[in-house]
């Protein structure tokens, strides 16, 4: 299937060429990094995560929400997903991929990286973290190129293929448990010391990751003519709203806990993030308060039918999107580290050099996706899956 990339239109291929151009003008950045260290990013020594932790993060909750899509195509035998299984299992690879490139960065020297598996420490979470993340890896890449090989032969995927199906719809809620067990599980830490932060990662990732992969998809059928099929859409769009719909009231709940309680520690990261603290203004209001607004904006849109099938629905998954972003890639590192545990405030900004490498990871995830899902698509248009 390999063949599959080797043709298609000019735009593609130049595409393509912007993505590497991005790469390399990246890379550079990032050998300038590897040079003078971490210094040239915006993190310190009271806040020691910041833009790349940030996406990392986010990612694996892209990564795990393809498992809206397979879960009920496997458990409930909802074959409407089936034709669109294929790019979820895909753009989570690209995902993974992602995520590991956010790692390799954050830590400075990329060898470090071999430490965990080298020396592997059973008590860290990092650990477990960095072997879920293989794993689904290792599963959907198996899995999505059997599965579409049998597609292409139009024969049934061998038998052996289910279990490592299975396996991967647990595997999915794993991968972002594990990455929520890295926040919650560090003292100090108000804003991320709460036992539902596993349960605010999953629904997150079940809005979010749903969402990109639809505005893809939509841009896909767009240039290409591939329809996904609208009974899909619609039912992937009701899976979205309810998913954010949650997700916000997970974090009413902790706005609720916060202030009701009347215990400091867990109110000054979030008056620090809405409107600074103690006089101390911050870049990232303006941000959350923007997240907010698309949120609820978002809501307004889904919730209603009329309006969730309806013309304005890419423009929700976009506010949607963005207003999990935000409040994961942003909000999320600041708020945690600010105020630290000293009650002072040390300011992050991420940099145009440290921005500049981020850039550079996410070109290389667009590029594995473009190789992947255009393989996908040229094997959908052998098998006449153009149409509804």
């Amino acid at each position: 299937m390999l063949e599959k990339v080797l043709t298609g239109p000019r735009t593609f291929y130049l595409w393509l060429l912007f993505l590497v151009c991005v790469i390399a003008g990246c890379g550079l950045v990032y050998w300038q990094q590897l040079q003078q260290g971490l210094s040239i990013t915006g993190m310190s020594r009271d806040v020691s995560w910041g833009l790349y932790i940030s996406q990392f993060t986010y990612f694996v909750g892209v990564a795990a929400s393809a498992v809206m899509l397979v879960l009920p195509a496997y458990f409930h035998h909802y074959k409407k997903f089936k034709r669109m299984i294929i790019f979820g299992e895909f753009m989570a690879i690209a995902a993974v991929c992602m995520c590991s490139l956010f790692i390799l960065v954050d830590l400075g020297q990329p060898q470090r990286m071999l430490n965990v598996m080298l020396h592997p420490t059973p008590n860290s979470v990092m650990f477990y973290d960095m072997m879920v993340l293989i794993g689904y890896l290792t599963l959907n890449a198996i899995i999505g190129w059997v599965t579409l090989e049998a597609e292409r032969l139009d024969v049934e995927p061998p038998k052996w293929v289910k279990p490592l199906i299975y396996l991967s719809i647990i595997w999915a809620f794993s991968i972002h448990t594990v990455t929520a067990f890295l926040y919650a599980g560090i003292p100090g830490r108000h804003y991320w010391l709460t036992a539902i932060m596993a349960a605010r990662f999953l629904s997150s990732a079940f809005c979010s990751g749903p969402a990109i992969l639809l505005l893809l998809v939509f841009l896909v059928r767009r240039l290409t003519g591939f329809d996904p099929g609208r009974d899909a859409v619609k039912t992937l769009t009701i899976i979205i709203t309810y998913a954010m719909c949650i997700n916000v009231f997970f974090y009413l709940l902790e706005i609720f806990t916060a202030f009701y309680s009347g215990i400091p520690g867990h109110q000054h990261p979030i008056t620090f993030l809405f409107g600074g603290h103690a006089g101390h203004a911050t870049w990232v209001s303006n941000w959350m308060w923007a997240a907010v607004i698309m949120a609820l904006a978002s809501l307004v849109i889904l919730i209603p039918p009329a309006w969730r099938n309806g013309p304005l629905l890419p423009l929700a998954l976009i506010m949607l999107v963005v207003a999990s972003w935000i409040d994961k890639g942003l909000g999320l590192l600041i708020g945690g580290f600010t105020p630290n545990m000293f009650e002072t405030i040390t300011d992050y900004a991420p940099t145009g050099m440290e921005i500049s490498v981020a850039l550079g990871v996410y070109a290389i995830g667009a590029l594995v996706l473009s190789l992947l899902w255009k393989i996908a698509l040229g094997v959908k248009r052998e098998t006449g899956h153009f149409s509804d």
